[in-house]
């Protein structure tokens, strides 16, 4: 690199490492951490386990995003402090532009990170898949989202647990409902939320004709203890019965099943993973919470975009993806055109691209990808 280029890079990062600052508030989140580890050093903080958690929680998504920006601005006074040296040393110049390259991959992470700002983005999420009309087809297709989503799920090191699995008749799945754990989960795979289509010539179609199937993805912030949330025994009915999807040996030998309905909204929720009918209760507690939890959040979206005359055609029933295998190859998201021709990719979990640029786009950036 020339003088003039290191010089030219270290002011535009300068900005970029101030706008990353702002964006992450980094300002309050330090006096917070701060806060609220000391709560978490006093004798009695074990006392009320769910609120350890939930402190314990927050602090490592504050710390990681305070320690992330330490860790770019010690790049880039690095960077600052050694570029006189470098300029009367071609062997030191070609270091520090290899050191440069790797601060510019750095910050482009951090801006990335700066789309996660979201109150539950840090968050785990709850994924549930909805089969279409179409039968067969359909829950074939769900099926190959939910390897699809597991496939991802691998890539990031995420945790991929089911907590419901219910098996089509032929192939497939009726539907199924999995927790996936890890930083950030909710803040990626929230873009995944709406109706997913796939075009295809059909395995199950002896004449091999060409079949137009859909699927529908829930995405849901799991949530810990919040006063936001309550739950009483008058506002549900607990039924159970025996499994019949995933599990381990003995699963589907007792009623250890459970289908949790909220009377006053009608929510269903199922949990057949675990062996212990308590456990199984707990799971579909914590996803009640997080369904109650999200209906609040739209509800109180709907109001201010009622207060604003703001209208939208990214919902829930809307088509977000198309997933084309026939008689060409293409995947194209519908809200920010970003599309890839190799189907198998994305179907084996390559989605970071399709994630962000839907992140780009509700930020009101650019709608590419450039990680």
């Amino acid at each position: 690199m020339e003088k003039y280029e290191v010089n030219k890079f270290i002011d535009e990062a300068k900005i970029r490492l101030n706008d990353i600052y702002d964006a992450l508030n980094i300002k309050d989140k330090i006096p917070l951490y701060e806060k609220l580890k000391k709560e978490s050093e006093d004798q009695n903080f074990w006392s009320n386990p769910d609120n350890a958690k939930s402190i314990i929680s927050k602090m490592n998504s504050l710390n990681k995003d305070i320690t992330d920006y330490n860790k770019g601005l010690t790049m880039y006074n690095s960077i600052v402090d050694c570029k006189e040296e470098a300029f009367l040393d071609p062997e030191m110049l070609m270091m520090l532009s290899d050191e440069i390259k790797s601060f510019n991959k750095y910050l482009e992470e951090l801006e990335n990170k700066t789309l996660l700002s979201g109150k539950y983005d840090y968050n785990n999420c709850i994924i549930e898949f909805h089969p279409g009309a179409g039968g067969t087809e359909s829950m074939d297709w769900a099926a190959m989202l939910f390897r699809m989503y597991q496939r991802f799920a691998q890539s990031m090191n995420y945790k991929f647990e089911i907590i419901n699995y219910e098996m089509g008749d032929e192939a497939g799945i009726k539907s199924a409902s999995v927790i996936i754990s890890g930083e950030y989960a909710y803040g990626m795979l929230k873009s995944e939320k709406g109706v997913h289509r796939l075009v295809r010539i059909s395995p199950f179609d002896a004449n091999k004709r060409r079949h137009t199937s859909f699927c529908s993805i829930d995405v849901t912030p799991e949530i810990e203890e919040t006063d936001e949330i309550k739950i009483s025994d008058e506002d549900i009915r607990v039924d159970t019965y025996l499994s019949s999807g995933h599990g381990g040996q003995g699963v589907n030998t007792t009623y250890s099943a459970v289908r949790v309905t909220h009377l006053k909204t009608g929510i269903v929720v199922t949990c057949q993973n675990e062996r212990s009918q308590l456990k199984n209760k707990d799971i579909c507690l914590k996803v009640l919470k997080s369904k109650l939890l999200e209906l609040e959040i739209k509800k109180r979206e709907s109001e201010m975009k009622s207060l604003k005359g703001e209208q939208t055609n990214i919902n829930f029933g809307s088509q977000i993806r198309s997933y084309v295998f026939t008689p060409y190859t293409l995947v194209k998201d519908h809200r920010t055109d970003y599309e890839v021709g190799n189907v198998n990719q994305v179907m084996d979990g390559d989605l970071e691209c399709f994630m962000y640029s839907y992140l780009k786009m509700i930020a009101g950036g650019s709608n590419g990808c450039n990680n």
